[in-house]
């Protein structure tokens, strides 16, 4: 069932944002055959209506409709394959020529940002990167903790031989301590692991703990599958909340220029944001195919494009730009932690 809700996940995500930008300045290839427009009856002079802006020719046609909807959930009607280029490579110009005016010649940010979103958590979930099981079945989890957990007590039990043996013969036994003290602590990791996640959070909820975390700690105890999943749909439903959240910190680099204003610092978020996204897809693909060090390489990726972003959007000098990368990559960490932990109460409550 995973696999089809990643599946459904993605469709989503290419529905709304085209739903979100529909139409903008791209040529229809239809032709007109009404002479006044279908929808509002004003006369037609070209492929689209002036008064209300549909179409002038509309199909009827079940071939119509799978037509419109393939292209309207991967191609933008070709849009896409202008912005993603720029946006990967050129991204401080693509941003700069939007903010200007050029609208219809890329896909604008929310409905690029709606797009990755959806399509970040299907493949994490279809790759089961989102699962801490790795998808494997509950009891095939516990037998290899099991196993794990006896043979750590056995080479524990070993050492604990060789000291005895090395202390009567009056040998040095600082070595092995240090690799009995590395066993017991390898074995109490396996039993908490055994006792479910939310062991590994908290063993109890002592009189210390504030009142309203309590409730909160304890949901997690009683069904941490559950309270994991929910904190999942709370970071997908609520993942606009990285836009707000972000601008103050890119406003804070450029307190004094009043030539940019809160409009063209969430345009620039909005679609770094979107880029980072497409990092976590590539890297997630990577991952299930077998290929965890090309997927490595990409956590070396978003400061050196912070950096062309920052600097092609705002026009910088190389060390104005390098100055303001560093703090933006403090800022994204600052920003991240904000939404996780924010993503973390709802899901918990």
């Amino acid at each position: 069932m995973g696999e089809f809700e990643a599946i459904g996940d993605a469709v989503t995500g290419g529905l709304l944002a085209r739903a979100v930008e529909p139409n903008a300045g791209e040529a229809d290839t239809g032709h007109t055959h009404e002479r006044s427009c279908l929808n509002c009856g004003a006369p037609l002079t070209g492929p689209f209506c002036a008064v209300c802006g549909q179409k002038s020719h509309v199909h009827r046609s079940l071939r119509g409709f799978f037509q419109d909807f393939i292209q309207g959930l991967f191609n933008f009607e070709g849009k896409m394959w202008r912005t993603l280029p720029m946006l990967a490579w050129r991204p401080g110009e693509m941003t700069r020529r939007y903010i200007a005016g050029e609208r219809a010649r890329f896909v604008s940010p929310v409905a690029l940002y709606l797009f990755t979103v959806f399509a970040m958590f299907a493949v994490l979930n279809f790759t089961g990167a989102l699962d801490a099981t790795g998808g494997a079945p509950k009891h095939v989890v516990e037998n290899g903790l099991k196993a794990g957990l006896a043979d750590d007590q056995q080479q524990l039990a070993t050492l604990e031989a060789q000291r005895k043996v090395a202390l009567a013969a009056g040998k040095e036994v600082a070595r092995i301590d240090r690799k009995i003290a590395k066993r017991k602590e390898d074995i109490a990791d396996i039993q908490t692991a055994m006792k479910g996640p939310a062991a590994l959070v908290t063993e109890d909820v002592g009189d210390e703990t504030p009142g309203w975390v309590r409730p909160l700690i304890r949901n997690a105890k009683e069904n941490p599958a559950l309270v994991s999943l929910k904190i999942q749909e709370a970071a997908s439903k609520y993942s606009w909340l990285l836009i707000p959240i972000s601008v103050p910190f890119l406003w804070m680099l450029f307190p004094l220029r009043r030539r940019y204003n809160l409009y063209d610092h969430t345009v620039f978020v909005t679609y770094s944001l979107s880029f980072m996204m497409m990092l976590v897809i590539v890297g997630g693909v990577l991952v299930a195919i077998g290929s965890p060090g090309f997927a490595s390489i990409l956590f070396f990726v978003p400061p050196f494009h912070m950096y062309r972003h920052l600097k092609g959007a705002y026009e910088l000098e190389r060390f104005s730009a390098i100055v303001r990368t560093m703090a933006l990559v403090t800022f994204a960490f600052i920003a991240a932690g904000l939404f996780l932990a924010t993503s973390v109460a709802i899901g918990t409550m």
